[in-house]
């Protein structure tokens, strides 16, 4: 007797699922939250080696989290990236007051947890039966039903086509290792992928979906300036949405006429842009209100963007 599509796929996750991560060999909702907030946008390497276990013992429950002021939750995410997620992180804890909802629908009521994430949480720690849909899943399902057309609600209905509610658990995490380790984005490995008999895109998987466009990414320049005085440094902490609660250096479009030393220059790529900037230092103390002064070693306790970090350097 043939097997389905889904016994095929647990079949396959028993033999050569990652059992051993973390998040997976426990039951806590909130370390499960976590390693899914992180994961959203960030390599499972990355997260395991560097992020995942010294936030856990910073904050150890939701509600140490919630209890926490918002600047040491950015300082402990600082080189993770994309800090909105660790805002979100912050403002959610506080909104359900240190408890996690105990299904998906609450779940999506927080600030920074879509119908994906909900999904994820609910399924692995609860058990709710849900399809996830992050970008690895994502491919599986545009190949294995032949998608050309980048369509997420259509997709949505698809995933749940292809659903296994039986199993969600292992559904979803074999799901997601599939296609971080088989259904690669540039050469996947469909000859051993547990999908192979039954995959409608196999003969030519890099079809589905169609390709995007590429976008050419936009560049910032500008003039980034170190003020210093008496052995301190004047920084402002951003409140527009990009960057927001991290502190930097002064940034300029134009250069300010302050009598400027050449210090040298930083490249930094972003999800959006690139920045290009000349770097410059300036002693005086002449700065705008927003600013703060600190020295180095409090500079070392503040939550600042990659870029910010280069600059740092011409001080050291």
């Amino acid at each position: 007797m043939q097997s389905t599509p889904q016994q095929a796929l647990l079949f396959w996750y028993k033999a050569n699922g990652r059992h051993d991560l973390p998040w997976r060999i426990t039951s806590d909702p909130y370390k499960i939250y976590i390693s899914e907030i992180m994961l959203q946008q960030t390599q499972v390497k990355t997260v395991l080696e560097r992020f995942y276990f010294p936030f856990l013992d910073s904050f150890p429950t939701l509600q140490d989290l919630a209890e926490a002021h918002v600047d040491d939750v950015l300082k402990k995410w600082e080189g993770l990236g994309y800090y909105t997620r660790a805002r979100n992180l912050h403002a959610a804890s506080r909104q359900c007051d240190g408890v996690l909802p105990l299904n998906a629908y609450d779940l999506m009521q927080l600030p920074g947890i879509g119908r994906s994430t909900a999904h994820a949480v609910a399924a692995f720690a609860y058990r709710e039966a849900l399809p996830i849909m992050d970008a690895n899943v994502k491919r599986i399902l545009y190949r294995y039903f032949r998608l050309v057309d980048r369509n997420e609600k259509k997709l949505w209905e698809y995933a749940y086509t292809l659903f296994d509610s039986n199993h969600p658990y292992e559904y979803n995490q074999a799901m997601m290792d599939v296609g971080s380790t088989l259904c690669l984005p540039k050469k996947p490995l469909c000859e051993h992928c547990p999908f192979e008999s039954t995959c409608q895109g196999k003969n030519s998987p890099l079809l589905y979906p169609a390709p995007k466009m590429k976008k050419v990414k936009p560049v910032r320049n500008r003039n980034i300036v170190i003020f210093e005085n008496n052995g301190k440094f004047a920084l402002y902490q951003r409140q527009e949405r990009f960057l927001s609660g991290l502190w930097g250096f002064a940034q300029y479009e134009e250069l300010n006429e302050f009598k400027n030393e050449y210090l040298g220059h930083i490249t930094q790529h972003y999800s959006h842009f690139a920045l290009e900037a000349d770097v410059y230092r300036c002693k005086s103390n002449d700065v705008d209100e927003e600013f703060e002064w600190f020295s180095l070693e409090e500079i070392s306790e503040l939550s600042l963007s990659r870029a910010d970090h280069k600059i740092l350097e011409f001080i050291n």
